[in-house]
């Protein structure tokens, strides 16, 4: 059985936040996330892109709003499947699950954003679909809770020791880098 990466929310409303000063985790994700979609293109490992969409058009996620729009390391190459969510698990009433078992995908490398929702969503639900999952930690967007007076770093700590726990592994972009390139 196969893996795939799974590259979710890295949309233009991701970078505005790290423009903007707020409080954040990894500002360097997308860059990360290019290397290892690359190496993962070069070893022929699917890259599966998940992409944010929100059904109110006030939203910066909104389908043909600037926000919604895919960074530079989120573009998908034509053979690479993309999947629109509009809640915050990659598997709900995507298509995601379906896709991955035709073909035969069981392991999942996760990067993307946000940490603490998107991502966390995303890594539960895999676990309990029963597929295998790698988190890669500096490959995540991490974002504060400033009503709960939480700084991204707490928030994602926190996040990516309860994945560990009991719903993946994680691991840096070193490591998957060194077994995955030349």
């Amino acid at each position: 059985m196969g893996e795939a990466l799974l590259i979710i929310d890295m949309q233009a409303e991701m970078q505005s936040r790290l423009d903007s000063g707020r409080d954040h985790v990894n500002g360097d994700a997308p860059a990360i996330i290019g290397k290892i979609a690359g190496a993962c293109r070069q070893a022929g490992i699917p890259v599966i892109h998940i992409r944010h969409r929100s059904e109110d058009p006030a939203s910066s996620f909104a389908a043909g709003c600037a926000g919604a729009q895919p960074l530079a390391c989120d573009r998908a190459t034509p053979d690479e499947a993309v999947f629109e969510k509009t809640g915050s698990s990659a598997f709900a009433g995507t298509g995601l699950e379906a896709h991955l078992r035709q073909t035969g995908i069981a392991s999942l490398m996760v990067a993307g954003a946000v940490a603490g929702f998107c991502v966390n969503s995303t890594v539960r639900s895999a676990a309990d679909l029963g597929f295998r999952v790698k988190i890669i930690r500096d490959g995540v967007l991490g974002f504060d809770l400033p009503d709960a007076k939480l700084s991204a770093r707490q928030v994602f700590d926190v996040t990516m020791a309860l994945l560990e726990a009991d719903f993946s592994t994680v691991i840096d972009s070193a490591e998957f880098l060194s077994a995955h390139t030349a």
